[in-house]
């Protein structure tokens, strides 16, 4: 794995523990994060090895966003939209785009672009002292980086828009009752519970958790009869796979499979 300043990259077995490190500013993203976060993004989804990846920040918070200090907004050439299409939106494709589950291990504020950025993973994990903030209202400012999407999505329109109205703090406990994260655990726990929950998904095959990851969010998308068909098409892409005879194989033989995803 490659070293960074402010992302740390570590290796549990088939799972990959990416963590944003600039715990001094509550991993808030200046230029340095943005462009070392796609690099390692990139990095561990190259990675065949790698089968699930853990995103995470280091030290008490997940991320307050967007480093206000650094937004140059007296320089007349500078330009926000730039940075969330060029910068931004990338990383959260790369997540997105992924042939991996990637899992968000939230501890503390996740906040700005930084909530969007935990929100756009395939599972989510959030400590009891975790919270997610749209806190835009207050300083003049919308979502951005997809986080409308999600929450939209997931919770509907009109208390989606309330959130972001009301710049309220989502707790973990009311993001697990609303769908918006898959467990809540102690804080202290928070990164031993995700990894061993990683490390179980990582145990399965590979090319199924692939297909699942895309055919879920296109189901999200699309229409009954378009969704049974992406399914067909995957199927028959899992079914002609190494994998899928190694599965047959261990099941009749009573033993672990080994996946190859291949």
């Amino acid at each position: 794995m490659s070293t960074y300043q402010t992302v740390m990259v570590e290796r549990h077995d088939a799972v990959a523990l990416v963590s944003l490190n600039r715990p001094e500013a509550l991993n808030s993203f200046d230029a340095e994060l943005r462009r070392e976060l796609l690099l390692a993004a990139r990095e561990v989804n190259n990675d065949d090895s790698v089968r699930v990846v853990v995103l995470t920040g280091a030290g008490r918070g997940f991320s307050a966003g967007a480093d206000l200090k650094e937004m140059p907004l007296d320089d007349a050439t500078w330009r926000v939209d730039d940075q969330i299409n060029l910068e931004y939106k990338p990383i959260l494709m790369e997540i997105d785009n992924a042939p991996k589950p990637w899992i968000s291990a939230v501890r503390g504020p996740a906040a700005g672009i930084g909530s969007a950025l935990a929100m756009a993973c395939d599972l989510t994990v959030m400590s009891e002292d975790a919270y997610i903030f749209q806190a835009f209202s207050a300083i003049g400012l919308v979502p951005d980086g997809g986080a409308t999407w999600q929450l939209v999505r997931v919770l509907g329109r009109k208390r989606a828009y309330e959130i972001i109205a009301t710049g309220e703090k989502l707790s973990a406990q009311k993001c697990l009752e609303w769908g918006l994260c898959n467990r809540v655990v102690g804080t202290e726990s928070l990164l031993d519970e995700t990894l061993e929950w990683a490390g179980q998904l990582a145990a399965r095959a590979p090319l199924s958790l692939r297909y699942a990851k895309r055919s879920v969010a296109r189901a999200c998308e699309g229409g009954f009869a378009e969704t049974i068909s992406d399914e067909a098409e995957w199927q028959r892409l899992c079914v002609a796979s190494e994998d899928a005879l190694e599965g047959a194989s261990a099941f009749l033989e009573k033993r672990k499979p080994v996946w190859k995803g291949r």
